[in-house]
């Protein structure tokens, strides 16, 4: 199973998003982790690689599981660990290997291009306490089937399923 690392830089109100090529879809800045890679260190080589510049104040927001099906076959999965940070060390390139590096305000995040799933995640992320567990499941093309999730603060718990 494959894992992810990505992180959201919230700061002054915006975050920090790559537009990638393919879809035109908005994402965090993150990628693959390396074999005995921890994801915290994956969120902040992967986020650093593509932008240039260091986060500051890392912690996790989220982890996920990340399910393809056609029909009733998995076809794919991966695990995505999210993590924000409050602040930059240096300025991010505006372009990359991955696509272009944007800031938007954060209220953008419910209305531009991105997976669904994708969308759940970073407004947690970029506006709620606690950690964010849940799955995500997908057509082929990206299209979501559902998702659950629930969440997580310091001395209680809530679960919740759309």
């Amino acid at each position: 199973m494959q894992r992810i690392a990505n992180l959201l830089v919230i700061k002054d109100g915006q975050v920090l998003l790559l537009k990638k090529p393919r879809r035109g879809w908005y994402v965090a800045p993150g990628g693959k982790m390396e074999p005995g890679e921890s994801v915290y260190e994956a969120a902040i080589r992967e986020f650093t690689e593509e932008t240039e510049a260091e986060p500051v104040g890392t912690h996790l927001k989220g982890v996920y599981t990340m399910v393809i099906r056609e029909g009733e076959e998995v076809v794919d999965e991966w695990m995505l660990y999210t993590f924000t940070a409050g602040g930059l060390a240096g300025e991010p390139v505006k372009e990359n290997r991955e696509g272009v590096l944007e800031w938007h305000p954060v209220e953008a995040l419910s209305s531009l291009p991105m997976a669904e799933g994708d969308r759940t995640n970073l407004i947690f992320a970029a506006g709620k306490p606690g950690i964010q567990y849940g799955t995500f499941t997908y057509t082929p093309d990206f299209s979501l089937i559902s998702e659950s999730v629930q969440q997580s603060e310091e001395g209680k718990t809530a679960n919740g399923t759309k």
